[in-house]
């Protein structure tokens, strides 16, 4: 009767002992691990192609406006593919998805150093590459931790996506340092070996789908006590146990406030996030000082992502998203200073402001999300949700350059931004997950 499950194994070879049920170590601790080292590379490239950006516009005759739409189609292809990732997740397990795309990321990555022109950019950077590396997003990550954690899911998640900064603060410098140093080609190819040799391992050898794999149950340290609570005082579950369908969850106001929640933030953030280095470049700050001011607004953004996950479990999301996007707004009013005094000193009100403003959102999302949608086919919904995002992000590509090509200038791109920040966090109070979980204490 057990031999099925000398499957279910902490690090998954035959033979090995099953994760300790009776509240030891939990292991959805390590599934948070490997979500961290993912991410990193996740948002480590994404905002890597700033850098890239500045070294291709020097090389080619490109506007900014035509160069900027290759990260808008890497987005738009993460878009499509998002809603498809999420459900393969949810049938067939993450390894099985998760794995295959890693590959196709670090082919895109390797063929991206070959190009020679705006259409090639356009096909391995925008395609190939936004294809795999949508495997490794917080599509996947978020429709797998959503099983592993509801107690302590805020900061779960900010632990997790904390290494959306942490990539961003080690890959950003260091893409610098390596085109400063051998040229954006090798660049391209030094990453793709990255990729491979860390996430290839991690992924193989620990990721799991849902605790019952290992033998433990949701939130697992302590479990029988756990179990017990629940059964008295249950937290972070919702009032009203639905068995969701994407039908069902299209015709509900609290998808709509969330995708609402989740589009117009990303559309601010994407527009500073592949944009900053470009401005400060043209402000006069030398390019490695650009890339290492991203790269300290990206390691804040780590450290307050967990900060504002934990925070989220005690005071309610709605509070906590609203905080984060007030901090967000401030950092660019300071971009906003920079151009129109010249003072550098704004500088440090970006990198920290923005930082943490930034750091607020991808817990967030994901938090918000399980509390809303949880269930047996949450990868999907998360999936549909994400369509959206990549929608905000590569208008948020977009739009700057477009903005920029016709003005000259990015004061309007940064105004938008205020604005949509501010709608954003209007739509997570019409979202409430609020209604749907009870605050940890």
């Amino acid at each position: 009767m057990n031999r099925p499950y000398k499957r279910d194994l902490a690090i998954g070879k035959p033979g090995w002992p099953r994760a300790d049920r009776s509240g030891g170590f939990y292991y959805g601790w390590i599934i948070v691990g490997v979500a961290l080292v993912s991410m990193a590379f996740w948002l480590g490239i994404r905002t890597s192609f700033s850098v890239f950006y500045v070294a291709l516009l020097e090389d080619f005759p490109w506007n900014r406006g035509d160069s900027a739409g290759v990260q808008s189609i890497a987005l738009i292809t993460y878009t499509v593919l998002a809603p498809l990732v999420g459900g393969l997740i949810d049938r067939f397990g993450p390894r099985r998805v998760i794995l295959p795309g890693i590959f196709i990321l670090c082919l895109g990555l390797v063929l991206c150093a070959t190009i020679d022109s705006l259409a090639q950019f356009y096909l391995l950077y925008g395609v190939v590459m936004g294809a795999g590396i949508t495997s490794i997003g917080i599509i996947s990550y978020s429709a797998i931790l959503a099983h592993w954690f509801e107690k302590k899911r805020g900061l779960a998640s900010g632990i997790a996506v904390s290494g959306m900064g942490l990539g961003t603060f080690a890959l950003v410098p260091l893409s610098q340092y390596l085109i400063s140093t051998w040229g954006w080609r090798a660049t391209f190819v030094v990453t793709g070996a990255l990729v491979l040799i860390i996430l290839v391992p991690i992924n193989g050898l620990f990721l799991r789908h849902k605790p019952s794999e290992v033998g433990q149950p949701v939130d697992g340290i302590n479990a029988g006590r756990t179990s017990e609570n629940s059964r008295q005082n249950p937290l972070n579950q919702p009032t009203v146990k639905t068995d969701w369908t994407i039908r069902k969850a299209l015709l509900s106001g609290r998808f709509w406030g969330l995708m609402a929640f989740c589009f117009f933030a990303v559309i601010g953030l994407y527009v500073v996030l592949v944009h900053n280095v470009r401005f400060l470049v043209d402000q006069g700050v030398p390019k490695m000082a650009a890339a290492l001011v991203f790269a300290i607004t990206g390691i804040i953004s780590s450290a307050f992502r967990i900060f504002w996950g934990w925070l989220s479990d005690r005071i309610g999301r709605e509070i906590t998203f609203t905080m984060g996007i007030f901090c967000a707004c401030l950092g660019v009013v300071s971009l906003l200073l920079i151009e129109s005094t010249g003072n550098k000193g704004f500088l440090y009100g970006f990198a920290v402001f923005f930082g943490m403003g930034w750091g607020v959102s991808a817990p967030m999302f994901m938090a918000v999300s399980a509390d809303l949608f949880k269930g047996r086919i949450f990868g999907l919904i998360f999936g549909v949700v994400e369509a959206g995002i990549g929608v905000g992000c590569a208008l948020g590509a977009w739009v700057p350059g477009f903005i920029f090509d016709q003005t000259h200038s990015y004061q309007w791109a940064f105004v938008l931004v205020i604005i949509v920040l501010v709608m954003s966090g209007f739509f997570v109070w019409f979202a409430a997950p609020r209604k749907f979980r009870t605050l940890t204490h």
